[in-house]
């Protein structure tokens, strides 16, 4: 049995720098340079959304990740929502993007915007890019994220901030809470399983496996004051927290 999962992991470490890696970058070229061409003529609606949902659907199953979606309630397509998620690893952005079936807006760090073509092509597709350097720069963040946040298109974030070192859930900041409650939209917190696994931080070598991600009932805002964050918070984090594998907690 050892000498078989070697074979397997020699096999799938070919496969990956040989395969997996040379048609990600195609398609992660041809997906930047769509986006780029067409979300300017048409909108970022449609264009900002749905080319980078099928490249990453097309990257787990390249991956040769499984994935499973649970659905705890039918979500109303024409409201817009802030969805907040536990980060696991890499392969979170794929798995959301992909597999949440919610056109959305991703809160960004300002390093993706460096990155060619990916990061002109996210900042024309509405994506907003989080400048952390001073109270201004986060409240101009904030007024960015709203402007985005129209006609059902909702707004993605995690608010640990980063991907978690021991695949343990960390502390949540406030950023995506003080949104929803500004602008009375509902946070729908999202449980993810597996991607810790495949690609964690700590790691440049993918190992393919099963990721679930886990779609829980929309929590209202509704009257909330900024006093009443620590506890959307603390009831947003349980709620992540129960659905995660035992071996994240």
């Amino acid at each position: 049995m050892k000498v078989v999962k070697i074979i397997k992991d020699v096999v799938f470490f070919l496969y990956q720098w040989l395969v997996f890696l040379p048609i990600f970058i195609i398609l992660t070229i041809l997906t930047a340079i769509t986006v780029m061409i067409f979300s300017p003529l048409f909108g970022n609606k449609f264009w900002g959304y749905y080319p980078p949902k099928w490249w990453s659907r097309l990257t787990c199953w390249l991956a040769l990740c499984r994935v499973k979606v649970t659905e705890h309630d039918n979500l109303d397509p024409k409201q817009s929502y802030v969805f907040v998620a536990n980060h696991q690893g890499a392969f979170d952005i794929f798995l959301v993007y992909g597999f949440l079936n919610q056109n959305i807006k991703w809160v960004q760090k300002q390093s993706l915007r460096k990155i060619p073509l990916v990061g002109k092509a996210s900042e024309i597709a509405g994506h907003v890019f989080v400048d952390n350097s001073s109270a201004v720069s986060r409240a101009i963040t904030i007024q960015k994220a709203k402007k985005q946040i129209v006609d059902g298109v909702s707004m993605m974030m995690f608010p640990e901030g980063s991907r978690t070192r021991n695949g343990k859930l960390g502390r949540f900041k406030r950023g995506a809470f003080q949104m929803a409650i500004d602008m009375g939209l509902p946070i729908v917190p999202l449980t993810i399983n597996g991607s810790y696994d495949v690609l964690n931080a700590q790691s440049c070598i993918i190992h393919p496996g099963k990721m679930e991600l886990i779609i829980h009932k929309p929590i209202s805002t509704e009257n909330l004051t900024d006093n009443d964050i620590p506890t959307l918070i603390q009831q947003t984090r349980d709620i992540i927290y129960a659905d995660l594998w035992e071996k994240y907690k």
